[in-house]
């Protein structure tokens, strides 16, 4: 009992693409900028004196450094219900149970985004859900983020937690049959904001939500 207990609580990464894939980028990035900066502190340091070749060289590497480092702090996490967000400064947690408002919202674009958007008192979260470019291919939320997902928002109180939940479940066994694109809820609920043309990001309304079943 105690061990499935502790099994429902485990904590589960819930990034669309995980920092991981970009470490060996970010590595060279950094390189890279550290290498600029010394270059640019030592040209420089021709007409400057050091201190000021060396701030000059801070000027040109840091931004790049604080960047990179931001970006591998970047992490979401589901446990149980509580979604902890760990940012440059800090962590911010929206516990699903409490969610006052619960939606879809999808940025359209070459690359277009379907997120999780929850609300809970003054504290908003977005969870990114799917990404799909305009020639048919993407990226989607691994299945047991999904199901970890779709489990904390059946629990909740909100009609429309319920409806996003069983959105999620829908996608789940579009994936697990490997169902063409038009047939997953996610890709649907995209197609429905790139068929309004619309540059902004649009929230789904319960009747657009209603047709991805």
């Amino acid at each position: 009992m105690v061990d499935g207990e502790s099994g429902r609580s485990q904590a589960v990464g819930i990034d669309l693409v995980a920092p991981e894939v970009f470490a060996p980028m970010l590595r060279r990035l950094a390189l890279a900028a550290l290498g600029i900066g010394i270059g640019a502190a030592l040209l420089s340091a021709v007409w400057l004196s050091w201190p000021y070749a060396i701030l000059l060289g801070l000027v040109v590497a840091v931004p790049t450094l604080g960047y990179v480092f931001a970006f591998r702090r970047r992490r979401m996490w589901l446990s149980g219900s509580v979604i902890s967000a760990h940012r440059l400064f800090g962590e911010r947690t929206v516990d699903l149970a409490a969610a006052t408002g619960v939606q879809l919202l999808v940025f359209p674009g070459r690359l277009s985004r379907i997120v999780l958007k929850v609300t809970a008192g003054p504290d908003t979260q977005l969870v990114p859900l799917a990404m799909y470019t305009d020639a048919g291919s993407g990226r989607e939320l691994h299945p047991l983020g999904l199901r970890k997902l779709a489990d904390a928002l059946a629990a909740s109180e909100l009609a429309a937690g319920a409806a996003v939940s069983e959105i999620l479940v829908h996608q789940l066994r579009a994936e697990a049959r490997d169902a063409a694109l038009g047939e997953r809820p996610l890709y649907r609920g995209v197609q429905l904001v790139r068929a309004k043309d619309s540059v902004s990001s649009v929230v789904l309304s319960d009747q657009e939500v209603a047709q991805l079943l």
